[in-house]
């Protein structure tokens, strides 16, 4: 079974983000880490005081650095950051590892891992495109929060549906959440 980490940072969409962890989890080991800005995203947008416990997987504090997913022997497949905010892009653009989940984007960079960016801004700063530029340069899956709308989007439980299916994809995940291309 895949071994993936998903992290969640302060960027608006932060509801999506327990909307993947829910369609995921039963089919990958999955390793959760939360920003404090995310909890808030979540505390406003959701009106949702977050008990992590309750996804039923394993959640890491975003402050320890000794945490397993910030070393390359802990063998993780893959990783996504989703959503992720461009203070975020910008630090793992920079090689800065500051907290837990800076520090495991790295270790994924490093490892070659498949490393999935949900980065969450419109419009993109020129700043951000670039940082984006170099890391899909580097093999980084640049994945923003974009509709597709040959899936038939009637709701926006489609919409969510979709973009949560093709982030799945993107961690090579299979799923059926979306209307898939079809002439």
């Amino acid at each position: 079974m895949k071994k993936v980490v998903f992290a969640a940072t302060g960027a608006s969409g932060a509801g999506l983000f327990l909307k993947l962890i829910n369609a995921a989890k039963d089919s990958c080991e999955a390793h959760i880490i939360v920003s404090k800005n995310a909890m808030k995203v979540l505390e406003t947008e959701e009106n949702l005081k977050l008990n992590l416990d309750d996804l039923g997987v394993k959640i890491y504090d975003d402050q320890d650095l000794s945490a397993g997913p910030a070393s390359g022997s802990f063998g993780t497949d893959a990783m996504i950051i989703a959503p992720c905010s461009t203070n975020t892009l910008a630090k793992v653009a920079n090689g800065i590892s500051d907290t837990l989940i800076t520090r495991a984007a790295s270790v994924a960079l490093k490892e070659r891992q498949t490393l999935v960016l949900g980065v969450r801004e419109m419009p993109f700063s020129t700043i951000a495109l670039s940082q984006m530029q170099l890391l899909s340069s580097l093999g980084v899956i640049i994945a923003p929060p974009v509709l597709g709308y040959y899936a038939g989007i009637k709701s926006l439980s489609d919409m969510e549906n979709f973009i949560i299916g093709k982030w799945l994809d993107a961690l090579k995940i299979q799923n059926n959440l979306y209307k898939r291309w079809q002439i």
